[in-house]
């Protein structure tokens, strides 16, 4: 039987029991290093094929002058500008509308950076145009999930953000996807490896747009903020630069961690503190990571925070409770990466108070975001900075030059909840 691939294994369900299941499911995926989907991830299975994926460009060195073996060449460090992508919040997850073919035919896609091939069929019928290919490949079927087919064609993201032969699938059958048409897999492209039957990877959206001179650097801004409504476009995917009119300060870029799993990721080196002198979790490894929804923190690191907040489990949906005096008196949580302190707020640790009906919740409830990633720590990777932490601050996925970066945004310090 065929094994699950990454990009069939992104099940939509909205109660925060299967959020948390799946978030879990996927953390220990991570911590098997099985699907590298980082930078450092991203070098290594260039320098294993022997070659680099994006050619040089005319006059520059990619990678910022760097161009030793095994680097990765990902043009120049992301600037103010890049072009933007506006995203739906769509509650757990955000979407994009998509135009595939010429008429482009509009398609609502997941978006995640864990995900690099791009699908679609599991709500709307893909529709043939004149610009349709077929590449004659197939997926690698994964336990019946969905059967499908690979060809190219023309993916517009934005008016200015038009692909030219985008390899993409189209699902005869999809379980799972409610309202949604598919992904966009905006990861890197080594996750494809093994995904199609000719047996090699398959470029991705973002590789395409920088071989193709469309974007300058081979990087990803992204703009989330926390809402009190599902369907509000509030989001936006920032492809080879940083929009400014999103943050309110300077990025300030970290490099990928060394130690493994961690580095085979969006990982990152953090201290986490609650209040003022109140350690969670020292100094260590894990990822930042748009397809998580919760804020994963290792087993002992969780019994501390709960410890610290008096939160008890709420049976019905797995997440940890407050009471409202118990809320008043909840302290800042204190992420500590590269030497500068991200505060995530006490309203920032919870879910929207109004859409708790969303995730199976009790009206005028109060749910905590931060979970148990469900292994304790010193295993490589002990925390995951999922969908919630990044509503409140801008992140930058910069492949070409193997770092990450974060910036406070208008929404770091919102009493949206």
């Amino acid at each position: 039987m065929a094994t699950a691939l990454p990009f069939v294994s992104r099940i939509v369900g909205n109660h925060a029991k299967e959020i948390l299941a799946r978030d879990r499911a996927r953390a220990q995926k991570l911590l098997s290093g099985k699907f590298p989907h980082g930078p450092s991830g991203i070098r290594e299975l260039r320098a294993k094929r022997g070659h680099h994926h994006h050619p040089h460009h005319p006059g520059k060195n990619p990678g910022g002058g760097d161009t030793d073996p095994g680097k990765t060449p990902g043009g120049d460090e992301p600037t103010d500008s890049g072009a933007g992508v506006d995203v739906t919040d769509a509650g757990v997850t955000y979407t994009a509308s998509v135009g595939v073919g010429n008429p482009a035919t509009q398609y609502t896609l997941l978006i995640d950076t864990g995900v690099s091939n791009t699908w679609i069929g599991a709500d709307k019928s893909y529709k043939k145009t004149t610009t349709s290919k077929s590449t004659g490949a197939t997926v690698v079927r994964a336990a019946s999930m969905f059967s499908d087919f690979y060809l190219t064609d023309t993916v517009t993201l934005a008016a200015d953000l038009v692909i030219k032969n985008q390899s993409i699938g189209v699902a005869n059958q999809a379980q799972g996807f409610n309202d949604v048409d598919g992904i966009l897999g905006i990861g890197p492209v080594d996750l494809t490896v093994g995904t199609v039957s000719t047996g090699q990877p398959v470029p991705t959206v973002t590789d395409n747009l920088f071989s193709q001179g469309t974007i300058s650097s081979d990087s990803i801004g992204i703009s989330y903020q926390p809402t009190t409504s599902t369907g509000a476009v509030n989001g936006e995917l920032n492809f080879g630069g940083v929009d400014t009119s999103k943050i309110t300060g300077d990025v300030t870029y970290v490099p990928i961690t060394s130690t493994s799993p961690a580095s085979q990721y969006w990982g990152i080196d953090q201290t986490i503190s609650y209040g003022d002198n109140s350690s969670v979790l020292d100094s260590t490894a894990g990822i930042v990571d748009t397809g998580t929804t919760l804020v994963l923190i290792a087993t002992d690191a969780f019994q501390k925070y709960q410890r610290l907040t008096g939160a008890k489990e709420d049976q019905s949906t797995g997440l940890l409770t407050l009471t409202e005096r118990q809320f008043e008196n909840l302290q800042s949580l204190f992420f500590n990466i590269g030497g500068i302190s991200y505060e995530l707020t006490a309203n920032a640790q919870i879910w929207p108070r109004s859409l708790n009906s969303t995730i199976g919740g009790e009206e005028g409830k109060i749910y905590l975001v931060v979970s148990d990633l469900g292994s304790p720590s010193g295993e490589g990777l002990d925390f995951i900075n999922g969908f919630t932490f990044l509503q409140r601050f801008y992140s930058v996925y910069d492949t070409g030059n193997t770092q990450v970066g974060l910036a406070t945004t208008p929404f770091t310090d919102a009493t949206t909840n």
